[in-house]
């Protein structure tokens, strides 16, 4: 484990992961909260298409991803307020159509194709020193937020109607929930990569979702697993030469079988 944390590029990891990690489990509860798994699939496949845009324009493809990721979020929760057609449909309908708007716009940059692997299943261990700075800013801003508003979100996932009653700008906040989602997703890119981080935005909540019995139980275990995730599937990526993204997944999705399993025999 001294040999592990000696090198550079781990350390860069470990505090974006880290950072990335607490932003993604703080997320992950309102998301299972709020009944939103499918939306952050919905996203994340969404932001290959802003990678592929900002390639072909020749601009970041983080700030493309963002900026497009943000739009897609903003347009499905436009169209499903509406009411004529659900947040379901609307994301069935966006998801393979931003996903093969990515496929076509990649096939005319073929050169770019290799390092499309870094977004699709990510790499943390491969990020520069500028990356981190970003990465940390970007997780930094979206924890604030969801601190920020915290009781605003948790009176809107328990019960909508009595937090429109009591005068809480549901519309907005819903809008606001939706920017940090995009914003965490295309940051968490590199952490698992695009393929992978709506497993992340739900796994690390439902692990205690599993366990606990109440709210601040649930948050504190999403946390903890996050966590032991980023930090035990990166050692692991090490130890192994395993893909560092595919890495943090099993072992968070192994947490959660461990807690519902330890769930059932609680009788919960």
């Amino acid at each position: 484990m001294t040999d592990f944390l000696a090198y550079g590029f781990v350390q860069r990891a470990l505090i974006t992961g880290v950072l990335l990690g607490v932003s993604c489990a703080v997320l992950a509860f309102f998301v299972v909260l709020r009944r939103m798994a499918f939306i952050g699939v919905g996203i994340s496949h969404a932001a290959l298409g802003g990678v592929a845009l900002g390639v072909v324009l020749g601009i970041s493809p983080m700030l493309a991803a963002t900026v497009f990721s943000v739009g897609v979020a903003w347009v499905i929760g436009w169209i499903a307020a509406r009411g004529r057609i659900s947040e379901d449909t609307a994301i069935g309908v966006f998801f393979p159509t931003t996903m093969a708007l990515g496929v076509a716009l990649i096939s005319l940059s073929p050169t770019y194709r290799q390092d499309l692997m870094g977004y699709l299943f990510g790499n943390i261990l491969a990020i520069r020193p500028s990356d981190v700075w970003v990465l940390a800013s970007l997780a930094t801003v979206s924890l604030g937020i969801l601190t920020l508003f915290f009781k605003e979100f948790l009176f809107l996932g328990v019960d909508e109607e009595a937090a429109r009653a009591a005068g809480i700008p549901a519309e907005a906040l819903r809008y606001l929930l939706l920017t940090v989602l995009a914003v965490t997703v295309v940051a968490s890119m590199k952490l698992v990569g695009i393929v992978l981080v709506s497993a992340f935005l739900v796994i690390p909540a439902a692990t205690g979702q599993a366990v606990a019995s109440s709210t601040h139980g649930m948050l504190t275990v999403a946390i903890v697993s996050s966590l032991v995730s980023v930090v035990g599937g990166l050692w692991l990526s090490w130890l192994w030469n395993l893909p560092s993204g595919a890495s943090i997944v099993l072992l968070a999705a192994t947490l959660f079988f461990l807690a519902f399993l330890a769930g059932r025999r609680r009788g919960r």
